[in-house]
Order: C-alpha cells, then sequence, then structure tokens
C-alpha cells in the first residue's frame, strides 16, 4: 500500500458516493506544500492492484473557503500531471482544481502495471467517477464541475461526459485526439491490423515511430522550458501496445459516428501542425504530434455546441507552450468561460 490511505469508489457509475470530507488520505504532492494527492482504489486486475491518484492545488496561504465551482484536469498518454501553471490559472479565476492520474500513469504506476494500458477506454469511467466523488464530498451537491483534458484524456473525457450526462457544467479540450493523424481513412485503413494484434497479442509493442521531437521541445535538459519526471513522462513515449491502439481507434470511431454531449464545449489546438521525421527548430511552436486540421474537422461531432479556437505558435500541449502562445491560451479559456462554462 502506498502511503496515503486508500478509498473505496462506492458504486460504479454514482457521483454521489459517500466520501470523508476531511482531510484524511491526503498527503504532501511531489509538486510541492501546496499540493496534496489522494490515492483512490480501484480493485485489481490482472496485473495486481488498481489505483488512480487524484491531486489538488491548495495554496497554504489561503483562506479555509469552499468554491462553488471547480475542474478536474485529465492528462494525455504517456503523460501525468505537473503542469502548474494550469492550477494557478484556475485557481486565480476562483476555481478549485484538481487533477487526475489515471490508472498506470505517473503517480498511479505501480510495479508490475502495463504503462498507461487498457483495452476499452470505458474502463476508465472508474478513475473518473471516483475522482469526481471526492469532489463533491469536498464542495457539496451543488458545486458546478468542469472537465479540463488534454489529448487521449481529451478522447477519453468526452466518451465519459457522453455516457455521463448532467455531471459537469462545460469541456475544455486541449489538443483532443478525437481523430487519427492525418485523417478517418488512415484510422480505417489501419483498423483491420491492429484489430488482428489486439485479438492475438494486445500487450505485444508495437514498432515505436516516436522521434522524441516532443519531448526534445519540453524538456529542460533539450531547451524546453519545463522540469518533469522522465519515469513518468519518458522520451521516446512508452511503448504502444496493439490491445490499447484498438481501444482508441474504437473511441474514434465512435466520436466519427457523433457524439451528443448536452454541455457547451471549447476546443483549443494549435495554429498548425509539423509532422515531420526530420528534427526543425519550427516544431517549438507547433503542433508536432497530432494533425490540427483533423482535428478541427471531427469539433463539430462532439456536441450542440463546440467552439473551436486555434491558437498561434501552440504546441500540442498548449499549457506548454511559449508564454505568447500560452498567454493566448488562457486568455481564450477565460473568454468562453465567461459566456458558456458555468451553469
Amino acid at each position: 500500500m502506498s502511503d496515503n490511505v486508500v478509498l473505496g469508489t462506492g458504486v460504479a457509475g454514482s457521483t454521489d458516493e459517500v466520501f470523508p470530507t476531511s482531510d484524511e488520505g491526503w498527503v504532501t504532492d511531489l509538486l510541492g506544500p501546496d499540493y496534496q494527492r489522494l490515492t483512490l482504489d480501484l480493485g485489481t486486475d490482472d496485473e495486481g492492484d488498481v489505483v488512480a491518484t487524484l491531486v489538488r492545488y491548495r495554496p497554504k496561504t489561503d483562506e479555509p473557503v469552499r468554491p462553488a465551482r471547480a475542474v478536474l484536469y485529465l492528462h494525455g498518454w504517456s503523460d501525468y500531471f505537473f503542469q502548474t501553471g494550469l492550477a494557478e490559472y484556475w485557481h486565480g479565476q476562483g476555481v478549485a482544481f484538481y487533477a487526475l492520474d489515471l490508472r498506470k500513469y505517473g503517480r498511479s504506476l505501480r510495479p508490475g502495471n502495463t504503462p498507461g494500458y487498457v483495452e476499452n477506454l470505458e474502463t476508465y469511467d472508474e478513475d473518473l467517477d471516483a475522482a469526481f466523488a471526492v469532489i463533491r464530498a469536498e464542495l457539496g451537491r451543488h458545486a458546478s464541475l468542469m472537465l479540463v483534458a488534454h489529448s487521449t484524456g481529451g478522447l477519453t473525457g468526452v466518451l465519459w461526459a457522453e455516457r455521463r450526462p448532467g455531471v459537469v457544467s462545460g469541456i475544455v479540450l486541449n489538443s483532443p485526439w478525437i481523430e487519427m493523424q492525418g485523417s478517418s481513412v488512415v484510422r480505417t485503413v489501419s483498423t483491420p491490423a491492429i484489430r488482428q494484434i489486439a485479438r492475438f497479442q494486445p500487450r505485444a509493442p508495437l514498432p515505436n515511430i516516436d522521434p522524441g521531437y516532443f519531448g526534445r521541445t519540453m524538456h529542460v535538459s533539450t531547451g524546453g522550458s519545463w522540469d518533469y519526471d522522465l519515469r513518468w513522462r519518458p522520451t521516446p513515449t512508452f511503448p504502444v501496445r496493439g490491445g490499447w491502439l484498438n481501444a482508441i481507434i474504437d473511441g474514434q470511431a465512435r466520436v466519427a459516428r457523433g457524439l451528443h454531449i448536452d454541455v457547451p464545449i471549447v476546443v483549443l489546438i494549435a495554429g498548425q501542425s509539423l509532422i515531420s521525421p526530420r528534427w526543425s527548430e519550427d516544431m517549438r511552436s507547433a503542433d508536432i504530434v497530432l494533425d490540427v486540421d483533423a482535428l478541427a474537422h471531427r469539433a463539430p461531432n462532439l456536441g450542440r455546441v463546440v467552439t473551436l479556437v486555434r491558437v498561434p505558435g501552440g504546441v500540442h500541449d498548449l499549457a506548454l507552450s511559449m508564454p505568447a502562445a500560452r498567454a493566448t491560451f488562457y486568455e481564450e479559456i477565460t473568454r468562453w468561460t465567461a459566456a458558456y462554462g458555468w451553469r
């Protein structure tokens, strides 16, 4: 067992389970004394114990008030929460900030786990339900909640939101992986081969095509501006496995058929993509992971009210862009939330 008190999550699918409303189970996080983490026990699977980790930002200098609004941040593939600027931005808006390291990622990665591996994105409903239950217990039944999600977390989040109508009042998506690089044609053509691999060797690693350029643009050791744990956000990424990629393809196909999310959504993407086998310094100001035009094309399929924002000079994780693009990213979120974000 970890140093956290592990809590049961009650009945799957409900966000009204009873959780402790005190600080029981919360411990100081690796990000410093203003951050605390809580381990959520999700039972076991064929690899052993399964947990998710909820992180909250609660500066020690704050008065002990209970905000009426909160966001939950969901990370992307081969990633975990370390974006402290995101927490500070939402806190500055008067919003309680929480982040979730999903099972087998980051703080939730346990010995024997295959990093990031699931065979169905619906599995993450348990993680999200448990996290929102804790937030509800802390802030009360009438607090307004919002989901903020990046990349693969964006795909996971919108599928969860359609299955959980009424839980959140809005969704902020940062470069969500809602379509395969290139177009739906690429996804369709590759599906039969991936299906075969997923059926017979689901955990077998596929050839790694990540040249490590995104990590090169990000980490301080290679000219980037950010310091993070390379065990949890490695360069190149964790191996992609057939069973996991099959789950991604299924999720993207569901988006392509059309979702019916009942709350406003904003999709923020970089101004341009630059996907190339050759390194260029221009990669520090473009999305070099996903095809932003494919994301823009797919965004209207998410729900009835969808706002699309392009951020010039942005990178794949817009919260980690260079200062000017990062400022635009936050300015656009502020403008959108003023009109649409909260009930």
